[in-house]
């Protein structure tokens, strides 16, 4: 590793740090698509960088740079092995500096290498903590022996960090969407206390009102919440009809 690589590994902290800020002000970004990204300009010996997912033993590509890069994920999934999927299982970085004499892989390398002419990866496990979600980061390359011990290093950082910022993204979205939650929870409570007050009704009929309402109107429930909210009554007469 140079003398340089320091100062180096630093910007890509830098360069994380203000992708989380930019991903938070923009709220409906897809982290791992501005990730993948970014990891592609900060390695430039990748041809094109992809991120998979896996939930309930499926794969699939969350994000990627290049269509080359879902087709090179595609027939890891349908061959169920690869450098990528194995880095995922096995929480490990694998290099394989040719994938047409890699004895790893070797279906996928004589595919990948006939059908794509990509020649080397580098494949790493995301860390993704408290997240609900297991990934790994992917580059792939058309040279052999592409990536560099330097690159090795730089994408260990960019994985570790990338996994950072998306799990703080997925934790922010929930916080987000439990905070609606408790919003519309609260709303409907209150419209069933002015129905229960103003029609004189227990609290399982004026829930019930409240349902035939949304049902009938083709509305949400919340909405119709908000508008006994407003009103203090509710329609559960579709309109067009007597």
């Amino acid at each position: 590793m140079n003398d340089t690589m320091p100062q180096h590994l630093r910007e890509v902290a830098q360069d994380f740090e203000r992708l989380g800020e930019q991903i938070a002000l923009s709220p409906h970004a897809d982290p791992f698509e501005v990730v993948a990204r970014l990891a592609l300009e900060r390695l430039p010996h990748a041809r094109a960088v992809s991120i998979t997912t896996v939930k309930n033993d499926r794969f699939v590509t969350a994000a990627s740079t290049d269509e080359l890069a879902v087709r090179a994920d595609a027939i890891q999934y349908q061959l169920e092995s690869g450098p990528c999927i194995d880095a995922i299982r096995d929480h490990a970085i694998y290099y394989p500096r040719d994938l047409a004499l890699d004895h790893r892989w070797p279906e996928y390398g004589q595919r990948v290498v006939a059908e794509l002419g990509l020649r080397s990866m580098l494949s790493f496990r995301m860390k993704l903590e408290f997240a609900e979600v297991i990934a790994g980061m992917n580059f792939y390359s058309a040279e052999t022996d592409a990536f560099d011990d330097g690159d090795l290093a730089e994408g260990l950082l960019l994985t570790t960090h990338a996994a950072q910022v998306v799990a703080a993204a997925q934790l922010h979205d929930r916080s987000l969407n439990l905070e609606r939650a408790l919003a519309t929870s609260r709303d409907i409570g209150v419209a069933i206390g002015v129905l229960m007050g103003v029609h004189k009704l227990g609290r399982t009929e004026a829930f019930n009102l409240l349902k035939i309402a949304s049902q009938n109107t083709n509305q949400k429930l919340h909405r119709v919440a908000l508008g006994v909210i407003e009103t203090g009554t509710v329609d559960v007469i579709p309109e067009g009809r007597p």
